[in-house]
């Protein structure tokens, strides 16, 4: 209840237990065992809240708090309560809250959605559970699609974007290092794997925008933004992840507004405990930076988990206002945490803290709040109010009559496909091809000209060898003809020599005979001895 301009929680012993609004940011922590009453503060603190004007978001990991929306019912008990804790006097009445119901799959509530860059590569590598040197190799991915201006909205552009990066990896590696294809594969079967579970609906347009849970109704009361979570815990990594997604929002979209008399917002986290399950420093370091300095943007973040020690000590120590239900000790283990949890209260001289805290029962806590000062006050133990919508759950069916007729329904009900990532690297691989294929037209263009160049020059050089073949064929056939005719004129000329030489012979001999053997034998031999002197 909000009551005397405080946020009322519950009364001890006739003290009514308050949390002073403006020591509302500087969060807070529920815990206990499970059947203790965690859901009944968590659902008496976002009541209180809301009244004061506050927006509130919660995850609802069991589905019983979709009651919120529909006034309490009255019953013997409750009346008793009502009169114990003189809440009559306070204003106490059973009525409905004003609420947004959420769902990241969009069947019991808005479709909630992000986009891949908005994750960023630090929460994507936890959601794909990706060790050191493959999350590194994200984060260059990103730098790349960054540089390129390639936008990433959902898991099809990622994947578009990591085989790009693989297949051109040599080019990257100069300016960003070695990219193993390996890593990449490994990266790609994550993403595989998320969509598989269904997780691939988390990414999108149209995104959520943080600022439509800062939303009050007519009568100033802030909205109530449940988060249905029964599907989503299904796998806890996911709901982790896409919580701490919520916070990094908030931090980095709220501006800062210092001191201020009451929050901006709360923000509670149910089952924190599977925000650090297997958390790296790097993670660690993240969700501390988060928790310490958006209360500077007006916002409280209320952790709610079974056990203190759940939470890191480093995020431990910034929760101010705690509500601690009973702890079991079955265990020396649970023992243990029962007195650290019990050593983290200012103690109360009345009472033995640790064994308090074993024999509180349900809707009983042992609660500290800071004061005006910021000064954690002494632990009181405390019985919790009741709350004044239902307790417990509303039909599926008349969860979706309300959801599908918020405004917000219409603006975010149907997913967009923008162009990014995906298009643009369709764009290029296809511009490639063509490319490429123009390349092999050319190269085979480039050596069938190589080829008939070749060819021309082989023809060319066996045309120019037939014809010096021919010239010197026809050369030799001119030289033969020349010297087979002076061979037939000095035959001739050597006959007629001969004749008369031999006839000259032959009459020195004497007689007709001696004469015409003579002449005869000097022709024979003048003509064969000249002709073929200048035959050759």
């Amino acid at each position: 209840m909000y009551y005397d301009s405080k946020i009322l929680i519950g009364d001890s012993d006739g003290e009514r237990i308050f949390i002073e609004p403006k020591m509302a940011n500087r969060h807070g922590l529920i815990a206990g065992a499970t059947g203790t009453g965690k859901t009944i503060s968590l659902k008496v603190l976002a009541e209180s809240f809301s009244d004061a004007g506050v927006p509130v978001f919660l995850a609802d990991v069991k589905g019983d708090l979709s009651g919120t929306c529909v006034p309490g019912t009255d019953s013997e008990d409750m009346k008793k309560r009502i009169e114990k804790f003189r809440l009559a006097e306070c204003g106490f009445n059973y009525h409905a809250y004003p609420v947004t119901f959420w769902d990241i799959y969009g069947d019991m509530g808005i479709p909630v959605r992000t986009t891949v860059s908005e994750m960023g590569p630090l929460l994507l590598s936890k959601l794909l559970d990706l060790n050191d040197t493959q999350a590194a190799i994200l984060t260059i991915v990103f730098r790349i699609a960054d540089s390129e201006k390639l936008l990433l909205i959902d898991t099809k552009d990622l994947k578009s974007m990591l085989n790009y990066v693989s297949d051109h990896n040599t080019d990257y590696a100069q300016e960003y290092g070695n990219i193993a294809k390996a890593s990449i594969g490994a990266i790609l079967r994550g993403v595989v794997a998320l969509e598989t579970k269904g997780g691939d609906r988390l990414f999108g347009e149209p995104g959520l925008n943080i600022t439509d849970w800062f939303a009050t109704d007519a009568s100033g009361r802030g909205m109530i933004n449940i988060l249905d979570c029964r599907v989503l815990m299904q796998d806890t990594t996911l709901y982790a992840t896409f919580l701490l997604w919520m916070m990094s929002e908030l931090f980095e979209v709220l501006p800062e507004v210092g001191d201020t008399d009451k929050p901006r917002m709360v923000f509670f986290f149910d089952e924190a405990h599977l925000l650090f399950k297997d958390i790296s420093k790097a993670f660690l370091e993240k969700i501390e930076q988060v928790v310490k300095l958006i209360r500077s943007k007006g916002v409280g973040i209320y952790f709610i988990t079974q056990n203190p020690q759940d939470i890191p000590d480093e995020i431990l120590g910034q929760l101010g206002n705690k509500i601690q239900h009973a702890l079991r000790a079955y265990t020396p283990s649970d023992q243990k945490a029962v007195k650290a949890a019990a050593a983290s209260f200012r103690e109360n001289p009345a009472f033995d803290t640790a064994q308090t805290l074993m024999a509180l029962g349900t809707g009983e806590a042992l609660v500290s709040v800071l004061d005006e000062k910021g000064i954690p006050g002494i632990v009181k133990n405390t019985k919790i109010l009741p709350p004044q919508s239902l307790m417990g759950p509303i039909a599926d069916a008349q969860k979706q009559q309300l959801f599908m007729s918020n405004n917000l329904y219409l603006k975010y009900k149907d997913a967009q496909d923008p162009d990014s990532a995906y298009e643009a690297l369709a764009r290029l691989s296809e511009k490639e091809a063509l490319q490429a294929e123009e390349d092999k037209k050319n190269a085979l263009a480039q050596r069938e000209k190589a080829r008939e160049e070749a060819a021309q020059e082989k023809r060319e050089a066996k045309e120019a060898e037939m014809a010096a073949k021919a010239e010197q064929k026809e050369k030799e056939k001119s030289e033969k003809a020349l010297k087979s005719g002076v061979g037939r004129i000095a035959s001739t000329a050597g006959g007629t020599v001969g004749r008369e030489v031999g006839n000259a012979i032959g009459k020195s001999i004497g007689g007709r005979f001696g004469k015409t053997l003579g002449g005869n034998v000097g022709a024979a031999l003048g003509r064969n001895i000249l002709g073929t002197l200048f035959k050759k």
